[in-house]
């Protein structure tokens, strides 16, 4: 069984075919960041946490704003309305490389489906979440 997306993609792909065009399925994944202090960010991941290259690009931003001495983060997940084994890799990897600086890191935010995936693979047990940033940022100590 394929989900609606995929059959729709895989649609749109024979009609294109047709016509000599090329379709690539894509969920728009966007990201905001919010630097609280020099040592604390916020980023708001808008759209599906799934593999592709827009999660290779904020897997990308957030390594950079770690190699820049950010070692408390926040990922709002708000508006992330799903993650795949892809995007839970990006989320574990994140954790980790914060905690190698000794910082922490906190998911706010978390949606049913993603929290499923979350308890599913026992991932809840080492990614913190919160209702909102707001908590998260008090509970690293860090201010809005």
């Amino acid at each position: 069984m394929r989900c609606l997306r995929c059959v729709a993609f895989a649609l749109a792909q024979e009609g294109a075919a047709d016509r000599g065009r090329v379709i690539l399925c894509s969920m728009p994944l966007d990201l905001t960041v919010d630097r609280v202090n020099p040592t604390t960010a916020v980023v708001a991941i808008d759209g599906p946490l799934t593999l592709g290259t827009g999660l290779k690009m904020v897997d990308t931003q957030v390594q950079q704003l770690i190699a820049d001495g950010v070692d408390r983060l926040v990922l709002d997940l708000s508006l992330c309305s799903y993650c795949d084994s892809a995007g839970l890799g990006f989320l574990v990897n994140a954790y980790r490389l914060v905690e190698e600086r000794g910082g922490a890191l906190r998911l706010c935010g978390v949606g049913a489906r993603v929290t499923t995936l979350l308890k599913l693979t026992r991932t809840d047990n080492i990614l913190p979440c919160d209702a909102d940033r707001a908590a998260s940022l008090e509970k690293l100590g860090s201010t809005a």
